[in-house]
């Protein structure tokens, strides 16, 4: 795949990701003369400068981001948080995205946001079967949520970006969302009174560009972290209250009976894979296999988190299932075992040991109401600055 950054310039997909140095030009050396030698050690300045990375140039970017994470997570050594390399967050960086989530001007005609489709209350999801871009058209797949991202691999529901900073790019120049160019957004950016000096602040240049857009933005995702449930309290801290006997029930039948925790594994209650769980034996969407080219691979979705999920109804990708009730039904009773590719992590359904009465259902059901984290939803430094 290949995009276009602010100067029209052709850029693959894993290059989003990486630092584009070159933001001092040759302006540089449009300094008053003070001598040949004075001239000369300008110009060694300035090609010097050109050669850092810009997120290290400003004291402000200098200042690490520190999430606000659980102590049983921090005992972790699988799941700490990390940023990658090229894209380290920082204070600075974090606040910029966080604006440039909620920032309409990225749209064509100023009507739409990142937060339009990832609503903070909704768990920065789209509660409509199907996003709405500007003109009006209407998306072939629901929108995910967009949050403990930090620890995954591959987003979107086929899996066809692997850094945040990839996907933030895709939904501004998708005809069917934002409809907008690169160079009309960081056109607009530029001559707003605020955003270059933010761009200062977070990667030591005001001179906007696209990369620094996404990589603002991937460091806000990066920072929406949900880890205070109910079922964290219960499992995690010991509060023996926080669950009644029927959502205790409902989580033992989810990390055994019922072999969800198969793929929804915990803490994140997500998976980082791509999978068929059986909805279909014929695929109206082919799933992964768009991206790849392997038919081996139609029918393959990604495994979403289940945090938050009394909040981000429909389910599944193409929003068949308006509650937690219906896709409850749907694995005690019509997974397509004979569904071409089905996944091996669906092989107690094959050998008939998922079997769910009517009371295990409402106390499944009763268990994933438990994720919700009401903590994060309303926190106050998620929400739109502007």
């Amino acid at each position: 795949m290949t995009a276009k950054d602010h100067e029209g310039r052709s850029v693959s997909a894993p290059l989003l990701s990486f630092g584009m140095g070159r933001i001092h030009d040759l302006r540089c050396m449009a300094q008053r003369t003070l001598g040949v030698f004075s001239v000369l050690l300008i110009a060694f300045a300035a090609i010097t400068a050109c050669r850092k990375d810009p997120a290290m140039t400003s004291a402000t970017a200098s200042i690490p981001y520190e999430p606000d994470l659980p102590a049983w997570l921090l005992d972790s050594t699988t799941y700490r948080w990390h940023t990658p390399q090229d894209n380290p967050s920082t204070v600075a960086g974090v606040e910029l995205g966080r604006k440039l989530f909620h920032e309409v001007a990225l749209s064509d005609d100023f009507s739409m946001s990142c937060a339009t489709c990832h609503v903070q209350a909704d768990g920065f999801s789209d509660i409509r079967q199907f996003s709405i871009g500007t003109n009006g058209a209407v998306g072939r797949r629901q929108a995910m949520s967009v949050f403990n991202l930090a620890w995954d691999a591959l987003f979107f529901w086929d899996g066809r970006s692997t850094s945040l900073e990839d996907q933030a790019f895709r939904p501004v120049v998708d005809p069917s969302e934002m409809r907008n160019s690169w160079p009309t957004v960081v056109a607009r950016l530029q001559a707003h009174q605020e955003y270059p000096g933010l761009f200062e602040r977070a990667f030591g240049t005001s001179i906007i560009d696209s990369v620094n857009v996404v990589r603002a933005i991937a460091q806000f995702e990066r920072s929406l972290i949900s880890l205070q449930s109910r079922f964290d309290r219960f499992r995690y801290l010991g509060d023996s209250t926080a669950l009644d006997e029927q959502e205790q029930r409902g989580m033992n039948l989810f990390m055994r009976g019922a072999h969800c925790a198969d793929c929804h594994h915990e803490p994140l209650m997500a998976d980082h894979g791509l999978r068929n769980n059986g909805l279909d034996l014929i695929f109206a969407d082919q799933g992964a296999a768009e991206v790849t080219n392997n038919p081996a691979h139609a029918g393959r979705f990604k495994v979403p988190t289940l945090r938050n999920i009394e909040l981000t109804p429909p389910y599944m990708h193409d929003a068949r299932f308006a509650t937690l009730e219906a896709v409850v039904d749907f694995y005690a009773n019509d997974v397509q075992l004979e569904s071409p590719g089905l996944d091996n992590h669906m092989l107690p359904w094959v050998a008939g040991q998922v079997q769910l009465d009517e009371q295990d259902r409402l106390d499944l059901v009763a268990f994933l109401r438990t994720l919700t984290d009401e903590a994060f939803v309303t926190n106050p430094a998620f929400s739109d600055p502007n």
